[in-house]
């Protein structure tokens, strides 16, 4: 008897803690700036919950909804089969919403005299058909190319998007996150990335206009520019307690005014 009470003790003790407690993983271009502000804000009146996020990529987001290790997962790309298939083996329903627009935005060096591209120059780029800035109209330089890592939900969007499902470039470097290639390309005269768009006004970066069209949240809503996507939290099912009031904050005209500041496009 006394031992059954003691594990409904620990039993309850553990449930408050996770009702008090919301843990966020995911998305690098979710998790390093918007989330984290809508954290503050959402503890201003909420003072009793605490955050733990954790930005490394949206495929982390969704591994950790599918092992039950974060009530929400970030993700800047939908779900694959084999995720979902995973997922369905656990008896876990992968929900998605949609909290967010973004652009991935193509970026080089301020002091690059290139303006603009084509899709299909950008293709050639990132695949690595095309290696010297020579072959662009630009000054002879190898071209370096930075990307996000194999687990960032923008690495595969931009294969998606913008290079016909083909591989990277065999010398593409891969980085953690926006911040870092929006470091390495202000470094390097010759580097060019993909950052989203709360990352563009970075120190030391331009963005290239892609058949003409800058990424903007003009753009984007307009369906002109060619890169853009939604962005996604992920629950188990429909998301209860802290989780779901959180979500609705994220989607509320407060949640909406954060994305818009930070960079994103707000939903409505």
């Amino acid at each position: 008897m006394k031992r059954t009470l003691l594990f409904l003790l620990v039993a309850a003790s553990v449930n408050l803690t996770w009702a008090q407690r919301l843990v966020i993983k995911g998305s690098d271009t979710l998790g390093a700036k918007f989330v984290p502000t809508l954290a503050e804000e959402y503890k201003a009146t909420h003072p009793a919950v605490s955050f733990e996020i954790a930005a490394e990529g949206s495929t982390t987001g969704i591994s950790a909804i599918i092992d039950n290790t974060a009530q929400i997962g970030m993700s800047s790309r939908r779900v694959r089969p084999t995720e979902a298939s995973a997922a369905q083996a656990k008896g876990v329903t992968l929900k998605p919403t949609i909290v967010a627009y973004d652009a991935i935005a193509v970026i080089v060096n301020t002091n690059h005299p290139l303006t603009k591209l084509t899709a299909r120059q950008v293709e050639q780029i990132f695949t690595g058909d095309v290696k010297d800035w020579s072959a662009l109209g630009g000054k002879p330089g190898r071209i370096s190319v930075y990307t996000r890592n194999t687990s960032s939900g923008t690495y595969q969007d931009w294969k998606d998007l913008a290079m016909k499902k083909r591989d990277y470039a065999t010398s593409a470097q891969k980085m953690a996150g926006n911040e870092q290639i929006a470091a390495e390309v202000a470094k390097n005269p010759n580097g060019i990335g993909y950052v989203g768009l709360a990352y563009i006004h970075a120190e030391g970066i331009k963005v290239i206009a892609i058949d003409g069209v800058l990424p903007s949240k003009e753009t984007v809503v307009a369906k002109k520019y060619p890169f853009a996507r939604p962005t996604f939290y992920y629950t188990n099912g429909e998301p209860s307690g802290e989780a779901a009031k959180f979500i609705e904050f994220t989607l509320s005209d407060a949640g909406q005014a954060i994305a818009g500041k930070i960079g994103f496009v707000p939903i409505r």
